[in-house]
């Protein structure tokens, strides 16, 4: 029987979940978190909620269910939740410090008649798994704990017409800090990330050696990230940092590779090839392989006869 999924509608809604007093502010929050205390029995709800939540954590004392992924938050952790994604948790027992760290929780509302309204959702890392948080040195993560309080500061002095503004400025600041860290994360942890890269050729190399998948079609950038236990976003940007390009351009140049042995050593028809990699319809095909090389495939096949 699956579990009633409890729906988080505004900030007051998680002070309350987390035995806080009301928020200052409606629409936004900085919180404590060696202040939270979850209400008896979080380890059996499910809940989404209607704001975006970025935490910076240490030593929490629950195991995070983040979709199906399942997390144990490590020191110096920064994390960026949308809206609307499902969480829930567990306790954690190899956890016996105090918890510390902050959650800034903002309702879109907040952000209204703002540019970073539209520009929010565009921060890739929103769309991460939680499992793939942003590690912070320790400068980085005393910048960003100074930004978090900037904003708290902010919409607890008295509010004017110029409050939004500022407070605005300083999460697109904080965002635009994150994004830069993400990018050192990727270039630092290069040994992990080749090591993506390696198990992405491999998933690739079999998946178009076996008939029986290439039957269900070509490969899709959410299968590839389901097999590489990672989110699409997070995948891609992994991918680009190292390669300069996606992952979807990583499965067309896979397919081209295949494609141009089938070209050059069998006697395949056009269609029988585009067929046997997985295309619906050769036209399909063939219009891919020539924005990738320039030529059509039955081009490159003549160039080689």
């Amino acid at each position: 029987m699956m579990k009633e999924i409890t729906r988080l509608r505004k900030v007051a809604d998680y002070h309350k979940l987390a035995n806080l007093p009301k928020p200052e502010h409606p629409l936004i929050s900085l919180i404590d978190y060696s202040k939270v205390a979850y209400i008896d029995g979080i380890n059996q709800m499910t809940w989404t909620q209607d704001y975006y939540v970025i935490g910076l954590k240490r030593n929490i004392p629950y195991k995070f269910f983040y979709g199906q992924q399942q997390y144990d938050f490590d020191e110096g952790l920064m994390t960026f939740i949308a809206p609307n994604q499902v969480l829930s948790v567990s306790d954690n027992p190899n956890i016996g410090h105090t918890p510390s760290g902050w959650l800034l929780l903002i309702h879109p509302d907040f952000l209204w008649n703002s540019t970073l309204a539209q520009k929010l959702p565009q921060y890739d890392f929103f769309e991460y798994s939680i499992r793939e948080a942003l590690f912070l040195s320790e400068k980085e993560e005393s910048m960003m704990t100074d930004l978090l309080k900037n904003i708290q500061r902010e919409y607890q002095s008295n509010i004017d017409k110029f409050s939004q503004k500022i407070i605005v400025s300083q999460i697109e600041l904080l965002l635009n800090y994150a994004e830069r860290f993400y990018e050192r994360q990727f270039i630092t942890r290069k040994i992990g990330n080749h090591e993506i890269l390696d198990n992405l050729e491999k998933l690739l190399k079999d998946y178009f050696n076996d008939k029986s998948k290439i039957e269900n079609g070509l490969p899709t950038v959410q299968w590839v990230s389901e097999n590489l236990n990672l989110s699409p976003n997070y995948l891609s940007n992994v991918l680009k940092s190292l390669t300069g390009i996606s992952t979807q351009q990583h499965i067309h140049q896979k397919l081209i590779e295949k494609a141009k042995i089938d070209l050059s050593t069998t006697t395949l028809s056009i269609s029988e090839i585009a067929y046997k990699l997985g295309f619906e319809q050769p036209a399909s095909f063939s219009k891919l392989f020539k924005s990738k090389t320039e030529l059509s495939p039955l081009e490159f096949r003549k160039a080689f006869n």
